[in-house]
């Protein structure tokens, strides 16, 4: 199994291109489903979810070409063939459950698998079936696969308020009701970048969509959609992590195609850390004002809130802190795991339930570590550029469903970091 070695070397310099989304672009791809057009996605991120949810796409009889080094993905569902999402495919990524709504609008049925990706917490998709649910169709568990069924006639136009904002539930019910019939409304939607950037794609498709971008969604239902071409949306989880790199050890990164609109939240609290951002035509350009950054408190909340996707990486930062900061997730439970892995770096952290008190100390120290997710992967590897010695972080295979080429990126910048092949 692959591992990361990181040795604390100073301060860096340099870009850094970020990506197109992963979110953004795993919520895409499903909507070819919705069409017997071609649609084709720019900008395409170079992950293995991508692949993962390329491989879902081609189970089900659609066509996907990645062209243009992976950037590119030209995608076709002119033939349908099987309309059963199979768990070896959709158990290794929870975003699977996104091809639950469009084959349901435009075939009538649809048989996925629960889905799986990252431990943390429940993560239920209730939402999700109750949102169908209410748009007519009929849904039974069965033996862990979600068999569902459309009236006769299709899907009906309803109004789904949310109990709590939901993302996937969101996109999902976003991409039934294109092809519902009527209208419907989405209440207490969530208004990521990421859902305004499927409503883009959908409408370029053809369909009738207003309020993207607020708490209430309302589609009227076309009898088809078309095909399109379709921008992704830069990463803005990517683009976090790699604003903290200078943040944590020093020197100036200018992140390439960075935007303060898609990260206001978490810019204003680097700013309270004491952390420079500055707009400009390339991107966004990050660097630290002192010798260390000053604690902050951190609460975890839907966009426009700060992101529980940089909670991990904002950890690692606030590690080596002025100061005693409070963060508390309020997203995912298990969201912490990345804290003990921290401890062992000499960080000094105190998890009670939802809250981690995090009091800063003059260094870190390198360490064999270990990653449990996604995001604290990263976290770990950003500590290690602050920390003194050598850093080895192991089961690194997470960090390819969301980072593309993240050791030439910081290596690029100056950063001490390389990838060690497993046996």
């Amino acid at each position: 199994m692959d591992s990361i070695v990181v040795t604390g070397n100073g301060a860096l310099s340099g870009d850094i291109p970020i990506a197109g989304a992963k979110n953004a672009c795993l919520t895409l791809m499903p909507a070819t489903l919705l069409s017997d057009e071609p649609l084709t996605l720019t900008n395409a991120p170079r992950l293995s979810d991508i692949r993962t949810m390329t491989a879902l796409l081609q189970s089900l009889g659609a066509e996907v070409s990645a062209l243009q080094d992976g950037q590119v993905l030209a995608m076709s569902s002119h033939d349908l063939n099987n309309l059963t999402a199979d768990y070896d495919i959709v158990r290794k990524m929870r975003a699977s459950i996104l091809v639950l709504g469009p084959m349901l609008a435009r075939a009538g049925q649809a048989v996925v698998s629960l889905p799986g990706g990252c431990a943390i917490g429940a993560r239920p998709v209730d939402l999700h079936l109750k949102a169908l649910e209410a748009m007519g169709a009929d849904l039974e568990l069965r033996d862990g696969y979600v068999h569902a069924k459309a009236p006769s006639g299709g899907l009906k136009g309803a109004v789904v308020e949310f109990p709590f904002v939901s993302v996937g539930a969101t996109e999902n019910a976003l991409m039934a009701a294109t092809l519902a019939k009527g209208t419907t409304v989405l209440k207490n939607a969530a208004r990521e970048p990421e859902i305004v950037d499927l409503a883009q794609c959908l409408q370029k498709m053809g369909a009738q969509i207003e309020g993207e971008g607020t708490s209430t969604i309302t589609i009227q239902g076309v009898d088809r959609l078309g095909g399109g071409t379709h921008r992704v949306v830069t990463d803005r989880i990517e683009l976090g992590t790699y604003m903290l790199a200078p943040a944590v050890c020093g020197g100036e990164v200018t992140c390439l195609g960075g935007r303060i609109d898609l990260l206001e939240a978490f810019c204003e609290k680097l700013d309270q850390a004491g952390v420079s951002v500055e707009q400009t035509e390339k991107g966004l350009k990050v660097s630290r004002k002192g010798d260390r950054v000053r604690a902050v408190d951190v609460t975890t909340e839907p966009y426009p809130g700060f992101p529980t996707d940089l909670q991990a990486q904002m950890m690692a930062l606030l590690c080596t802190a002025e100061g005693t900061s409070v963060l508390e997730e309020k997203i995912f439970e298990n969201r912490f795991m990345h804290a003990p892995e921290l401890i062992r770096m000499g960080a000094s952290i105190d998890v009670h339930g939802g809250t981690a008190t995090v009091t800063g100390v003059d260094r870190l120290k390198g360490a064999p570590v270990m990653a449990t997710d996604l995001r604290a992967s990263v976290s770990l590897i950003l500590a290690g550029l602050a920390a003194e010695g050598e850093t080895i972080v192991n089961r690194v295979y997470h960090l390819d469903r969301g980072y593309e080429h993240v050791v030439r990126k910081l290596e690029n910048v100056g950063a001490k970091i390389e990838r060690i092949k497993g046996e």
